[in-house]
């Protein structure tokens, strides 16, 4: 009788095991529609501006004139030379024709098709926004309208969405004259998000032209 229990009780065990690896294989199954049956694509950022899907930030390029041109250009068009907004403001800065025709353009393909030209112009216009408000730079930099601190850069950006005599009206009445575009973005958005920028390299230059 001990020989024949010697003899079975492998087999019980063997038995046992196999159904046990039987059971574990069908748990543990990945259902098809979550096999992968090929190379997935995956990307890894590098000199990337957008993060999610949710959120895109313009590249950091400094606090001088290079950070503040990339910065509002990023926000006028995300750096795109050949953009054509709805209301007809053209390329990376997103200029309109009574601006390009003041500073000696007159070819508007021309200028859309020209990166050069648009990083040239864009630094002529600075010049001379510079210049007309050289006054107010001078008298308001360092205070504070509507609880934002005015800096040079804020100026020159607010220049840039609204003109330059709107941002002294907005200046002169302490924020009471306010201007925005027609998307809503007003000059106090633009003294606030580009403040801080150094544009002592732009020297003022008075009527400009490329």
């Amino acid at each position: 009788m001990r020989k024949w229990v010697r003899f079975i009780i492998p087999f019980i065990m063997i038995f046992i095991l196999t159904s046990f690896r039987y059971n574990l294989t069908s748990i543990t199954e990945v259902p098809a529609a979550l096999k992968v049956n090929e190379p997935t694509w995956v990307s890894f950022p590098k000199n990337e501006t957008i993060y999610n899907e949710n959120v895109v930030l313009p590249p950091f390029l400094g606090s001088d004139y290079v950070g503040f041109k990339e910065a509002l250009a990023f926000k006028e068009s995300q750096g795109n030379y050949f953009s054509v907004n709805t209301l007809g403001y053209l390329g990376k800065f997103q200029f309109g024709i009574g601006t390009l025709q003041l500073m000696g353009v007159n070819d508007v393909n021309y200028f859309l098709q020209t990166p050069s030209l648009q990083e040239k112009l864009f630094q002529i216009n600075v010049a001379r926004n510079k210049w007309i408000l050289r006054r107010d730079i001078k008298k308001f930099v360092g205070k504070r309208i509507m609880g934002v601190k005015i800096t040079e850069s804020g100026i020159l950006a607010s220049a840039h969405l609204a003109g330059a005599g709107n941002v002294k009206k907005y200046l002169r009445s302490y924020g009471n004259s306010e201007v925005k575009d027609a998307y809503g973005t007003g000059i106090s958005n633009y003294m606030k998000k580009f403040s801080g920028y150094n544009m002592s390299s732009i020297i003022a230059k008075k009527n400009p032209r490329i």
